[in-house]
């Protein structure tokens, strides 16, 4: 019977100490509490969060690389080297979430990226879960900060851009009254629609004719037809790119020859690709260009330091603000004197005309981006030129 005891004991310490701490490393960390620490190693790490094969992830990593670069040049980040760290989703929305909780794991203090609205929306819920900083370089859907005070964006928004173009159509181009061209079925155009007609209103510029067309639609010579009903000094088209050529092509075909204007969908080669000698003269806006006349020396050295390691190629939004990205987030945490995001990320949301190679960044209430100027670009001689740089603010 005492062998049987002490047997038994045996039994219950092994089950003590083999079963118990199986239990607590079943635990996620969310409940647990248990928070990466940021900053107690040797290096501060950024991660990057994006496609890498596609376009816009691929020149998003470029910006971040040059950044991550030109901060330890000068000495890192409080006294350590930054590290970087990448994380590809390869442009599949259902590998977001993993691939970001692995740049969480890896102690990432800031994450850059995604370049889409979508994505990082994704990448929100998991960021915000694990108290882990997220800044998008170019996401300007909507509901992005919403997802939590971690969550933050440098896009140049639609209700900011918008409202500066169209005072230029107003005051410099001196247009009176123009066709709306409203584009169904696409959250993006519809919202874009939908910050653009009151803009116009407040302008003084008259809607004398408003047509509708549908995502995916083709055929736009019954709309063109109605529009050729009016006399108007210019074409708003809140569209895509792919709709904006064809019905380009139907107004030149039809005899129109008015100028056309969209927003920042429309800004894409494929536009002047199928588009050709149709589209010249198109307007729509962008959040960053090379303008040698009225960049800042900053802007120009960025320039220069993309065009040496990437063929001469001049860079363009994507990686203009995804540098920028960078750099904001780590004058955060000099400013913060911590590399914790629950320290840095109270000093990020204060941002007030911070000077970036993209231009000047001010968070406002709702830890929204308000970014000037707004590039205007206008399609010339099959390339896309500035036309006009418009100083924009919470006023506009």
């Amino acid at each position: 019977m005492e062998k049987q005891h002490k047997y038994l004991l045996i039994l219950v310490m092994l089950l003590t100490v083999f079963i118990l701490p199986g239990c607590q490393t079943g635990a996620t960390r969310k409940e647990t509490n248990e928070q990466p620490v940021h900053g107690a190693e040797d290096t501060i790490k950024i991660g990057f969060l994006g496609n890498k094969n596609g376009y816009g992830g691929s020149e998003c990593l470029k910006g971040i690389r040059l950044a991550v670069d030109d901060i330890n040049k000068t000495g890192g980040l409080l006294g350590k080297k930054v590290e970087l760290i990448e994380g590809d989703h390869g442009g599949n929305s259902s590998e977001t979430v993993r691939v970001t909780q692995s740049l969480v794991d890896r102690k990432a203090a800031v994450i850059i990226g995604d370049n889409t609205t979508g994505i990082t929306k994704l990448a929100a819920t998991v960021c915000q879960d694990n108290n882990v900083v997220l800044i998008s370089p170019t996401a300007s859907g909507s509901g992005v900060v919403e997802m939590g005070e971690y969550i933050f964006r440098i896009a140049l928004l639609d209700s900011v851009a918008v409202p500066a173009v169209v005072r230029y159509l107003a005051d410099t181009l001196e247009w009176k009254k123009v066709a709306l061209v409203k584009n169904i079925g696409r959250s993006y155009t519809e919202g874009l629609a939908a910050i653009f007609k009151p803009a116009l209103v407040r302008s003084g510029i008259e809607i004398v004719n408003e047509q509708k067309i549908r995502k995916n639609d083709t055929d736009f010579s019954a709309q063109v037809a109605a529009l050729k009903q009016s006399s108007f000094d210019g074409l708003v088209f809140p569209g895509n790119n792919v709709e904006a050529y064809l019905f380009i092509k139907e107004m030149r075909r039809q005899g129109l020859r008015q100028a056309v204007v969209g927003g920042d969908g429309m800004y894409t080669r494929e536009l002047i690709e199928n588009g050709g000698i149709d589209v010249e003269g198109t307007l729509t806006y962008a959040g960053f260009a090379v303008d040698p006349e009225s960049a800042s020396p900053k802007t120009m050295e960025f320039v220069e330091k993309y065009r040496a390691v990437n063929n001469n190629l001049t860079p363009d939004v994507f990686a203009a603000q995804a540098y920028d990205a960078v750099n904001l987030a780590a004058d955060a945490i000099r400013a913060a004197g911590s590399a914790e995001p629950a320290k840095f990320k109270e000093k990020l949301a204060q941002t007030k005309n911070w000077r970036g190679v993209s231009g000047t960044i001010t968070f406002d209430r709702d830890r929204e981006p308000v970014k000037s100027p707004v590039y205007l670009m206008e399609v010339k001689e099959g390339r896309f030129v500035i036309k006009a740089v418009i100083p924009a603010g919470l006023d506009s």
